[in-house]
C-alpha cells in the first residue's frame, strides 16, 4: 500500500456510477438533472475509480446492472514464470466484477466456449423463489455443456455488501471467480462514515498445474491434493514470490483518507489471516449484512466468505509504503457474539450451531467451502418444500435450463 498527496475529490455517488457506465459503454453521459461540473467531475473520478483494478479493462459487462454477459473462454496466464492455458470468464483473471444496488434483477447469460462443464454460482445471494438460478451443479441445475449457454435471472432482495460469484463444480472456481458489489438503494447512505474509495480486494491461489489434474490425481491416489504454489491478492502473487516483483497489487491511497475495502477469500482450500502493517482495520460488514463496527489489527476470513472493512489512512506518512499481507498460520477462534454468515470456519475438534429460517423453497447445497473437503464428500442438500401462499412457492424452471 502506497500513499500519495495528490488530492482528489472522488467518492462513492450516483454520478459516478452513471459515469462509470458511460465510459465502459464508449457513450456520453447523459442526465437532464446533473450540472456539468458534477458530470465533468464524475467522469474524471469513474474513470480512476474503473482504473483501479488491475489487470483489467472494464466493458459494458463490468458495470451494467440489468445485463451481464459472461463467456467461458480458455485464457493464457503467466504467473511464477509458468504459463498455463486456464478456464476464464471474458479472458480475466479474475473475473469481471458485477456492480448492482439492492432490489436490482439481474439476468446473466453465462455462454460456455471450453470443453469443460461449467455453472456459476452467485455466492451468497438469496434467491428468493428463484433455485434455479442458484448455479450449484447436479444440485439446483445440470452443467452448461460445450457450446451451450444459460440465462441466470434472479433478483436481489433485502441485500447490500460484497458476495461474489464463482464457478460451481469441481475445482474451477480456482481461475473462474468474482466480485458482487451490492450498493443500497438509491438514497440510502452506508451506516458507517462515507468511504474516500471503495477496493475491491479478492484472496486466491495459483497453481502451475491444471487444478483439475490436481483434483483428479488426489481422488485417484486416496492422498491430500498438492497444495498451490503461491497465495494471490486480486489474481497477484507479490514481490515474496519468485518472478513476481512486477505481479506485486498495489493500491495507491492519499493521506488521512477512508478507504472500503471488500474483501472475499476466493481461496481453495485455506483460511486467511489478512493485515496492513501499522494499521488498524474496523470491520463493518460481513457476507453482505451489516455489523456493530469493531477494530482489529487482524481479520481471519474463510474461504467463501466476504468482509469489509474501513481503512483509515496515515495523515502525516506521505509516500510510506506498508505492506498488506493475507497468510494461513494457527489462532484461536473467538465465538462471542456471533454474526449472520452463509460460510462459517469451524475450527479443529471444535463445532458450529446452525440456525435458518425455511421460507425458500427448492433445494439448497449445503458443503464445505473447503473444495478439497467437499470433493471427498462432506456435502448434502437441503429440501425445502413449497409453502401455502403464493410467495411461498418453486416458480416453474426456466424454458433455457440446461439438460444433463
Amino acid at each position: 500500500m502506497e500513499t500519495s498527496k495528490n488530492r482528489n475529490d472522488c467518492y462513492p455517488t450516483e454520478e459516478l456510477e452513471l459515469a462509470a457506465i458511460a465510459i465502459s459503454l464508449n457513450v456520453r453521459l447523459r442526465s437532464s438533472n446533473m450540472p456539468l461540473h458534477k458530470q465533468e467531475r464524475a467522469l474524471r473520478c469513474a474513470r480512476s475509480f474503473l482504473d483501479s483494478a488491475p489487470n483489467h479493462r472494464p466493458n459494458s459487462s463490468d458495470l451494467a446492472r440489468n445485463r451481464e454477459l459472461k463467456i467461458i473462454v480458455l485464457q493464457n496466464v503467466t504467473r511464477l514464470c509458468h504459463t498455463k492455458s486456464m478456464v476464464t470468464v471474458n479472458g480475466q483473471f479474475p473475473g469481471p466484477r458485477i456492480i448492482a444496488r439492492e432490489g436490482d434483477n439481474l439476468l446473466v447469460k453465462v455462454v460456455n466456449n471450453v470443453q469443460n462443464n461449467i455453472s456459476i454460482h452467485w455466492h451468497g445471494i438469496r434467491q428468493l423463489q428463484t433455485g434455479w438460478a442458484d448455479g450449484t451443479a447436479y444440485i439446483t441445475q445440470c452443467p452448461i455443456q460445450n457450446g451451450q449457454s444459460y440465462v441466470y435471472n434472479y433478483t436481489i432482495v433485502g441485500q447490500r455488501g460484497t458476495l461474489w460469484w464463482h464457478a460451481h463444480i469441481s475445482w474451477l472456481r480456482s481461475t473462474v471467480y468474482g466480485p458482487i458489489i451490492i450498493l443500497p438503494k438509491l438514497g440510502v447512505p452506508y451506516p458507517f462514515v462515507k468511504p474516500y474509495k471503495e477496493v475491491p480486494i479478492l484472496f486466491g491461489e495459483w497453481f502451475n498445474v491444471d487444478t483439475e489434474a490436481v483434483i483428479n490425481q488426489a481422488l485417484q491416489t486416496g492422498g491430500g491434493p498438492n497444495v498451490s504454489d503461491a497465495y494471490t491478492i486480486n489474481g497477484l502473487p507479490g514481490p515474496l514470490y519468485n518472478c513476481s516483483p512486477e505481479d506485486t497489487f498495489m493500491l495507491k491511497v492519499n493521506p488521512g483518507k477512508t478507504y472500503l475495502l471488500r474483501i472475499i477469500n476466493a481461496d481453495l482450500n485455506d483460511e486467511l489471516f489478512f493485515s496492513i502493517a501499522n494499521h488498524t482495520l474496523t470491520v463493518v460488514e460481513v457476507d453482505a449484512v451489516y455489523v456493530k463496527p469493531f477494530n482489529t489489527e487482524t481479520i481471519i476470513i474463510s474461504p467463501g466468505q466476504t468482509t469489509n472493512v474501513l481503512l483509515q489512512t496515515k495523515s502525516q506518512s506521505p509516500n510510506a509504503t506498508f505492506l498488506m499481507a493475507a497468510r494461513p498460520y494457527p489462532a484461536n477462534f473467538n465465538l462471542v457474539d456471533p454474526v449472520e454468515r452463509n460460510t462459517v470456519g469451524v475450527p479443529s475438534g471444535g463445532w458450529v450451531a446452525i440456525r435458518f429460517l425455511a421460507d425458500n423453497p427448492g433445494i439448497w447445497f449445503m458443503h464445505c467451502h473447503m473444495e478439497v473437503h467437499t470433493s471427498w464428500g462432506m456435502k448434502m442438500g437441503w429440501v425445502v418444500l413449497d409453502g401455502k401462499l403464493p410467495n411461498q412457492k418453486l416458480l416453474p424452471p426456466p424454458s433455457d435450463l440446461p439438460m444433463c
